[in-house]
Formats: C-alpha cells, sequence, structure tokens
C-alpha cells in the first residue's frame, strides 16, 4: 500500500468509521453516554456481563459506548488489535509499564524521553524496578545496554527534544531476540504519520491531550497493542487502577480525530518552512527537526515517516539561560506554556536556569528553545521568530 491511499484509508477511519449511524437514529455526532452504570433484565445477565466486563457495559470505569468508537478508530488508526483510553496520557504510559514489568526488572531508556515517564521510571525504584539510559539511537549501542534483566525497552521517535529517530525494526527485532517488550510514544508522528506496531513494536502509548485532541481542551491518553496483551491489561492495569477515559472528554476527542489529517498536513506544511528558516539564522546553531536533509536521521525517517509533525528544536548560538530567556521572553505570535500539538503555537525550554548538569548528562544544549509549531499564518510565525532572535 502506497503512502497516498494509506493516508486516504487514514482520513476515512477519522471520518466514519465506527460512527454507526443507523444504531444511532442517523446522528453524524455520536451521542455522549453520560451514565455510570448500565441495567440488565435478570441479575444472571448481569452476573455474566461483569464476568467479562472487557465485552459488555456495566460500569464507567469499564467500557463505555461512546469511548468504544474513539478506541475502535485509533486501533485501526495504528493498525493494532485493541485500543484502551485513559484518562491522561501518563495514565497511559502508567498502565503499559506496569502490565509488562515485576519486581527486579530493569527498563531500558532509549536517548532523550518525556520528562514524567523519567518521574514515573524513578518512582517504581521503590518496588525494585530499576532503569537506565542510553544516550544513542543506534542499534548496536542499544544491545550493548541491554541487561540480563532487561524486561521493556522504552522509546520515543523522534526523541524528546533532540528529535532524532529509531530504527523501529532494528530495535523491534533485537527486542524480540533478548525476550523483551517494547513499548513507544508516539504522540509527536500520531498515527497517520508513524505505524510502530507494523514494524514490531509491542505496545504504542499517545497523549491524547496533544495532536489527536488539536484544540488544547481534552485531557487524555491512549494505548494500542494485541488481543492477548490487552486481554492481561484490562482487567488490572486498566479496570482495576481506574484512569478511564470519561465519555465527554471521548466526544471531543472524536470531533478532534476527524479534522487529523488536515491538522497534520498543515502543520508539517508551516514546520518545515519554520526549520528552513531557522536552519538559515545566524544566531541558531543547529535545527533538531527530521524533515531538514540535513537531519542525521533523514534517510531513515523517509522510510519511517509518512510525515512531519510540528515540533522542534532549535540550540542558539549563545548557549545560556540568559539569552535562552531573552528570546523566549520577545516573542509574541508563539505563547509560553507547556504541551504542545494543538492550534496555537507555543515556545519552552528545558533550560530553567538551575539544571545545567542535567541536561549535559542528557546530551541537551544549553541553548535548546522547543517550538510547537500551529496553524497560524506562517509568515506571522517566521516574522515573530525574526525579531525574537534579533537583538
Amino acid at each position: 500500500m502506497t503512502r497516498v491511499t494509506e493516508f486516504e484509508q487514514d482520513k476515512q477511519i477519522c471520518m466514519h468509521y465506527e460512527d454507526d449511524r443507523d444504531r444511532f437514529h442517523g446522528a453524524v455526532v455520536p451521542p455522549i453516554f453520560q451514565n455510570t452504570l448500565f441495567t440488565y433484565p435478570t441479575f444472571g445477565e448481569l452476573v455474566d456481563a461483569v464476568q467479562s466486563e472487557k465485552h459488555h457495559y456495566v460500569y464507567g470505569r469499564g467500557t463505555n459506548p461512546t469511548v468504544e468508537i474513539v478506541e475502535k478508530k485509533l486501533a485501526a488508526l495504528e493498525r493494532g488489535e485493541e485500543c484502551k483510553t485513559f484518562s491522561s496520557g501518563m495514565a497511559a504510559i502508567s498502565a503499559a509499564i506496569m502490565n509488562s514489568i515485576q519486581s527486579g526488572d530493569h527498563i531500558l531508556c532509549v536517548s532523550n524521553l518525556y520528562l514524567s515517564t523519567m518521574e514515573l521510571l524513578k518512582y517504581l525504584g521503590k518496588f525494585n524496578i530499576s532503569h537506565s539510559v542510553v544516550y544513542s539511537t543506534n542499534t548496536e549501542e542499544i544491545s550493548q545496554a541491554i541487561q540480563s534483566n532487561t524486561k521493556v525497552i522504552f522509546l520515543e521517535s523522534p526523541t524528546d527534544m533532540t528529535y532524532r529517530l529509531v530504527d523501529l525494526a532494528a530495535v523491534s527485532k533485537l527486542a524480540k531476540a533478548n525476550g523483551i517488550r517494547t513499548i513507544i510514544d508516539n504522540t509527536w508522528a500520531t498515527p497517520l504519520f508513524q505505524k510502530p506496531l507494523p514494524f514490531g513494536i509491542d505496545i504504542v502509548v499517545h497523549s491524547a491531550s496533544k495532536y489527536l485532541g488539536g484544540h488544547s481542551d481534552v485531557l487524555g491518553g491512549a494505548l494500542i497493542t494485541s488481543k492477548k496483551i490487552m486481554n492481561t491489561l484490562f482487567n488490572k492495569e486498566y479496570l482495576l487502577m481506574g484512569a478511564a477515559l470519561p465519555p465527554s472528554e471521548a466526544s471531543l476527542l472524536l470531533r478532534g480525530l476527524r479534522t487529523l489529517p488536515l491538522r497534520m498536513v498543515n502543520h508539517q506544511e508551516n514546520a518545515v518552512k519554520v526549520a528552513e528558516y531557522l536552519e538559515t539564522h545566524p544566531k541558531v546553531a543547529k535545527v533538531h527537526f527530521p524533515a531538514l536533509e540535513s537531519h542525521p536521521d533523514y534517510e531513515l525517517g523517509q522510510k519511517q515517516l509518512a510525515g512531519y509533525s510540528g515540533l522542534m528544536s532549535l540550540e542558539l548560538a549563545k548557549a545560556n539561560y540568559s539569552q535562552v530567556e531573552k528570546v523566549i521572553n520577545k516573542m509574541k505570535a508563539f505563547k509560553i506554556g507547556v504541551s504542545w500539538g494543538s492550534f496555537e503555537s507555543l515556545v519552552l525550554s528545558p533550560n530553567i536556569s538551575s539544571n545545567e548538569g542535567q541536561l549535559l548528562k542528557e546530551h541537551i544544549s544549553q541553548g535548546t528553545i522547543r517550538l510547537a509549531v500551529g496553524l497560524e499564518d506562517v509568515n506571522v510565525l517566521i516574522r515573530d521568530l525574526e525579531q525574537s532572535l534579533n537583538d
């Protein structure tokens, strides 16, 4: 299947897949099933449903018709067998990790990961679960970092802040040869631009608050995997831990998915123009964005990615906190704030003035500024960057 026809297929999934308008009396927007419980004609039928809650509507912490539509769309987009949505991206990440490990196990992190993911791994140390980081995306170096008790390889591709790519097929092959489960945070690319499961990755997680929702008004997460893994995960890490996505949030997420293909194309177009501009600016030492031909993983991206999102970073030539702060504070079109992936353009830096040692350890320049390129007029964004970079 070519990239063009696959993208067209994904557009249809985002728009109409599993909407079941006949079931909902022709409604173009599925109703929000806001109720917390479902009743049954007999006690015996309720007992049967409770014993197989994965396949029956019983209680809001389990399955819900509105939420189920979102899950089926996301599973189809990722070419996965099943999806469960969660109340946040961290809830999805936590469920994926907790389902994959036990006391005494080791988790290998590939290069730079989301800060909260790393905080979770540190927290798990109290349960005798260790982790280490290999600050490389080279498969051979990843292989050398595997320990005898490594049970999970956790990665983001592109990596956080540095936006290097990991060879998913190679890492998956390596992990399977060593009996290791692979988990990827695929939030940057979305299922439209990268599908890790066909490359052999075991579990894909998303922060649905980013591109999938796309309007900065949804807090949610998603986990897509095989039926086999989901069968072990549903009753414990999902149902028992209780971080279910509310139906009202699911409805907003459905709305976001309908425009996801259109938004991602626009994010990509704007981001490429912004990155190309920054690459020529004398005040910028480096631009980290895999769509650029100068990017060290550009060729891998051509094979592994079907497109590029709007998240990138730049390194200032004057790499220090005062210069980072000065440039960010001068920005007008780019708003200062956490998160990313919605219509608005945002700016942030990992340099908070007191963490120079940590940045050095993580191979991140002190002059790093992260840009989330939104859907505004790209000329306005470039002019904003120009005035903020110039003295």
